[in-house]
């Protein structure tokens, strides 16, 4: 039987990987495949995020991804509109805080003037401000906080089927089935061979299996240093609701809390000792032990509260730099990657999948995102912060 060809095959029907097959068939008349093992979503990244946007990044080119985010979301809704049925993202641009100490005054400081000078609305809040916004919060720890009043939370499902839905209506071929092997020939792509036994040709292949990215670029020997991390979201209601508080605070210890509707909060801690691996257990001794109690130490209202629910998902994190690998690997022609995103990827997903798109059809990209190729991987150089000092 012969293999189905195609002009590009896109691995994970994620957002990345949506986004991407919605700007590839918006532009060009292409037969793109996107293979997906789950439509169902149920373990990937995006469903389970808290759908974040902001532009409080220390990289100038993760600022400007956000901001193309922001432009891109305000006709999010008309644009994806398919048969009269529109996605309603519930985008609520509600401001996010991040509450600084001393250690971290100075780099916030700059990478704000960084930001502005890029024409974002972020906003310096003295001690004296932030004890005026949030009296009821312990803030003897803290001397300030930069405020992002456009910044804010979506409802990611819906932005992940909006450009699903959208990219199916323009014809790309949404496959049911694992992608188990890249296949290479001669220093070059062939194609990717699936579970079923299914196979696909093509001379592009675009890597955006997110969590699980590294596994199948060592199918075609291709070696990127982004491993699976498991991160526990909790939603609590507390008994005393917390109006005062932005969309999202997030405290220099790594822990945040995200308002929800109703009240309710989702609150999480990125920690050094978060496992590595494929793990969706969620542990609520985790946040009875260690979240709760650095939780009420800031708002002493959070010491009553309800334990309503907790769920865990998966950071693509790289480990080289936590930044994004994107664009062609140097030593596999036509092999493309969308991954690392380390928990960025969500509200990168507009701007990476309009980039990717330019890149496989070989146009010039609208933005200059070459920082984040792959080609540093292989010389093992990070990327700095490119702040004003």
């Amino acid at each position: 039987m012969n293999a189905a060809h195609y002009d590009i095959i896109i691995i994970g029907g994620g957002v990345m990987g949506s986004s991407t097959a919605y700007h590839l068939m918006k532009q060009n008349q292409l037969k793109v495949a996107v293979v997906e093992r789950d439509p169902t979503y149920a373990r990937a990244s995006t469903p389970l995020s808290i759908g974040n946007l902001r532009t409080q990044f220390n990289l100038k080119e993760n600022v400007q991804i956000s901001q193309y985010a922001f432009q891109f979301m305000k006709t999010f809704e008309d644009e994806m509109e398919v048969d009269g049925l529109r996605p309603n993202i519930s985008w609520h641009p509600e401001g996010n805080l991040f509450i600084l100490d001393n250690a971290g005054k100075a780099g916030a400081q700059n990478e704000m003037a960084m930001q502005q000078g890029l024409g974002c609305h972020v906003e310096w809040w003295s001690k004296e401000k932030l004890e005026k916004r949030l009296p009821h919060c312990n803030l003897d720890s803290y001397i300030g906080a930069t405020y992002g009043p456009n910044d804010g939370t979506m409802d990611p499902y819906a932005v992940l089927m909006g450009f699903k839905a959208k990219a199916r209506s323009l014809g790309a071929e949404y496959i049911t089935d694992e992608a188990i092997e890249i296949c290479r020939h001669a220093g070059n792509v062939s194609g990717v061979n699936l579970a079923s036994g299914t196979a696909l040709t093509s001379d592009i292949v675009l890597n955006c299996a997110g969590a699980w990215a590294a596994e199948i670029a060592k199918t075609a020997g291709v070696n990127i240093p982004v491993v699976p991390i498991k991160r526990q979201v909790f939603a609590v209601d507390p008994q005393i609701k917390q109006a005062a508080l932005p969309r999202l605070t997030v405290l220099p210890s790594g822990l945040y809390i995200a308002q929800e509707a109703g009240g309710i909060l989702f609150i999480s801690k990125t920690m050094n000792s978060d496992p590595v691996g494929f793990d969706f257990n969620w542990d609520d001794a985790r946040f009875m032990d260690v979240i709760w109690p650095e939780a009420a130490e800031f708002n002493p209202q959070l010491e009553t509260l309800k334990l309503i629910r907790g769920w865990a998902g998966l950071y693509a994190e790289n480990t080289l730099d936590a930044n994004a690998i994107l664009g062609e690997w140097p030593d596999l022609t036509g092999l493309y990657l969308a991954n690392g995103f380390s928990g960025h990827g969500f509200q990168q997903a507009a701007a990476v999948g309009r980039h990717l798109s330019e890149l496989m059809t070989g146009k010039r990209p609208s933005m200059d995102l070459s920082i984040f190729g792959p080609e540093r991987v292989l010389e093992g150089k990070p990327i700095r912060a490119n702040v004003v000092v």
